[in-house]
């Protein structure tokens, strides 16, 4: 009985850990750039059955939740006509430098003009740099294909598009942003056929209706796990009072 408790509490675990998942999805259904968590479940170690039964007779105890990265296949984009808003088409990310000095990737394009006339990212600075001389509005600036970035029909800097071999590898550190991994390799140039489109943002990845399918199934696997506890607990009581 202890070990059927054991196995319910681990797997009501695991079921939250996907309902904290499948929520915050929802929650960034309209972040420019949002990529889908992954969750997916392992059995946890098998162990020799009780006395009752034969040798070689394993039982589990229950199951984990597991981060399976994230989902980037590419959001729709929506247009915003805003100058410095971009969306990366096709494979590839914006390199952006975060204020404790690491180097991050995101597709997050919502791009504005700091205090110091830098062009960044709510995430952190585009990386190399780029500044906007003063005095230009965004209505001057003109973002080409390739990354180039004009200023009054003036090169400033180019916003440098990669790529890495294992996306899903990537480690996710807040606002859209993700650092390289040993599993996701190091970032490369991205393919010559990834593209800048200016005045537009790529959305969020999250099937809404997927999202909800699975936050109903979470929360019914969830109730039906801590039934089990429930009837454990009662089991329990039986066999207390037949002991008195």
């Amino acid at each position: 009985m202890l070990e059927g408790l054991r196995t319910a509490a681990a797997g009501m675990a695991a079921q939250q850990q996907k309902l904290d998942a499948v929520a915050n999805d929802l929650a960034n259904a309209n972040t420019a750039g949002y990529k889908q968590v992954r969750v997916g479940f392992t059995d946890l170690l098998y162990e020799q059955a009780g006395r009752p039964a034969a040798n070689n007779v394993a039982i589990g105890t229950g199951s984990r939740a597991v981060d399976a990265g994230r989902n980037f296949e590419q959001g729709s984009l929506q247009q915003t006509g805003v100058p410095t808003d971009v969306a990366i088409e096709g494979e590839g990310f914006m390199k952006v430098k975060l204020s404790d000095g690491r180097v991050a990737l995101t597709r997050q394009g919502d791009l504005h003009v700091d205090g110091r006339g830098r062009l960044s990212t709510n995430s952190g600075l585009i990386e190399p740099a780029i500044n906007i001389p003063k005095g230009i509005d965004d209505s001057q600036l003109s973002i080409q294909k390739d990354g180039t970035v004009l200023a009054a029909n003036r090169r400033v800097g180019r916003i440098q598009l990669v790529t890495v071999r294992n996306p899903a590898g990537l480690q996710s550190v807040g606002q859209s942003a993700f650092v390289t991994t040993a599993a996701s390799g190091n970032a490369v140039a991205a393919p010559a056929a990834t593209a800048v489109t200016q005045g537009a943002l790529e959305g969020s990845n999250t099937d809404m209706a997927q999202s909800m399918v699975d936050m109903i199934n979470a929360q019914r696997t969830y109730q039906l796990t801590s039934k089990a506890i429930e009837t454990a607990d009662q089991m329990m009581e039986i066999a207390n009072q037949v002991k008195r």
